[in-house]
């Protein structure tokens, strides 16, 4: 009952929940223990709704080798309705008007979202823009100008609530129009010094998290919010970023499911501009101002017509493994790891192959106990 890096192709959309029976159900579901969300998409097809599914999942456990399992009580999934309810946060379905088209688009897409402030902004165009934490004066300058005038160009912008460009990014679009990604719950602030940027964005923004409520951010949580934050977004704009950064995970994410990558460039000897630099080189679209940014986008640009929504960019085909090539790559992993650890992006260097295929089965080794992550994207072999 592991997550496979296959998913159901009648899936997306899917319909969403009919009542509010089944989305509470469906909510339990997804936060049942071991249910991901190639899992919950598989459950939910073949047992025709999420009751089903519950009343399944135990047998399901047993025959992947799972024994004494428990769904998630029901008193959870309450308690965290509650919490949503005290923090004026709303629940935003897959497949339902609200849910944004273009982030409907990913394989994996989160099946819920629980979203602070104004929902409308997920039914516009957004670009998504990252960089450093501990960014340049010049860099976070060139992120409030690029932010600023690409919001009034019509865009909403999207990012993740860090310090340094994050933090620009989204105060120079608060007028415009701003998205923030939250790694935890989307009643956590984190980090704290964020915290009256936070509540402007509630109040003028909107900020969003697939994590339940409540929930510390981990490390692991990050790369997770990266793919929301890509995929919300016809493009990524990268400012400053390391040559190994979150950033360069976001901007992954986006190259993955074919959308536009843009960066900003900088002085080579400066370390906060190498993944930018690298970015450029490796096909990136370079950005000088705002301007750069909207010819490149011009195909996609907004319609003056807010009644004509626009279609988000069609995403490639996921590739597809036999049971087989997943075990091989399983293999292949546990094999080039050990009980000293090891950084996530070395592991993916030497096995050669697509951060896209090894990051779902880090994940499936992960759940089966069988590796372990530390923080900084170390990982090694249980013991």
């Amino acid at each position: 009952m592991t997550e496979k890096d296959t998913h159901p192709s009648s899936t997306h959309p899917p319909l969403p929940p009919t009542s509010e029976d089944d989305q509470f159900n469906r909510l339990r579901l997804l936060r049942s223990r071991r249910v991901g969300i190639s899992t919950y998409q598989r459950l939910l097809i073949e047992h025709g709704t999420a009751q089903n599914a519950l009343a399944a999942l135990p047998e399901v456990a047993r025959a992947a080798g799972v024994s004494k399992y428990e769904i998630c009580p029901e008193g959870v999934v309450v308690a965290e309705m509650r919490a949503a309810q005290r923090a004026g946060a709303t629940l935003v379905a897959q497949g339902s008007k609200a849910y944004p088209a273009a982030l409907a688009a990913l394989s994996d897409a989160p099946p819920f979202l629980w979203a602070l402030g104004d929902t409308t902004l997920l039914s516009r165009p957004a670009i998504a823009m990252v960089g450093a934490r501990n960014a340049s004066s010049l860099g976070t300058r060139m992120a409030r100008a690029l932010a600023r005038e690409l919001g009034e160009a019509g865009y909403v912008i999207t990012s993740g609530l860090a310090r340094g460009i994050d933090a620009a990014a989204h105060l120079a679009a608060l007028d415009t129009g701003t998205i923030a990604v939250q790694a935890g719950g989307v009643d956590v602030i984190y980090p704290a010094e964020n915290t009256g940027l936070a509540h402007d964005i509630a109040a003028q923004g909107l900020r969003l998290s697939e994590q339940p409520m409540g929930l510390q951010p981990m490390a692991r949580h990050f790369p997770a919010r990266n793919r929301i934050i890509s995929g919300l977004s016809y493009a990524t704009v990268v400012v400053e970023a390391a040559a190994k950064s979150g950033s360069l995970i976001t901007a992954r994410d986006a190259l993955d499911i074919g959308r536009d990558v843009l960066a900003v460039p900088g002085h080579p000897m400066d370390a906060r501009a190498s993944g930018c630099n690298m970015l450029i080189r490796d096909g990136a679209t370079l950005v000088r101002n705002a301007a750069d940014v909207l010819e490149a986008l011009a195909p996609i640009a907004p319609q003056t017509e807010p009644e004509l929504p626009l279609e988000p960019p069609a995403t490639p085909p996921k590739d597809r493994r036999s049971l087989t090539e997943t075990a091989a790559l399983h293999q292949m992993i546990l094999d080039r790891l050990g009980p000293a650890p090891l950084a996530e992006d070395q592991l993916i260097r030497d096995l050669g192959t697509g951060a896209e295929k090894v990051a779902p089965a880090l994940l499936d080794l992960e759940l089966e106990g069988v590796i372990d992550r530390a923080p900084g994207g170390l990982l090694s072999r249980a013991s």
